[in-house]
């Protein structure tokens, strides 16, 4: 049987934390917050779904650049690790 690889990603993602302000983009909290619906969520993708989200889990643009998918901090220090960004430093 052949062996496969998962392909190296790049990915942006910020941690949420409920904290009222400050909250990463793709964070919803639409007006059934307000009124005792869910709390706050993003929406995915696949049909239109929303996943509420819980203190510490990584909020990650789908490539629709509209929709989000939480992923849980066990989960995402798993399967990601940080890049190091070099595209402020100048060479002299």
């Amino acid at each position: 049987m052949a062996k496969f690889r998962k392909r190296p990603l790049q990915i942006t993602a910020e941690q949420y934390f409920n904290v009222p302000h400050g909250w990463p983009e793709g964070v919803c909290t639409c007006d059934a917050f307000t009124q005792g619906g869910h709390g706050p969520h993003v929406h995915t993708a696949h049909q239109g779904q929303i996943v509420e989200l819980a203190n510490g889990d990584w909020i990650v643009p789908e490539s629709d650049g509209e929709h989000y998918y939480p992923i849980k901090d066990e989960i995402f220090r798993a399967t990601y690790e940080p890049i190091e960004d070099h595209s402020n430093t100048t060479e002299g």
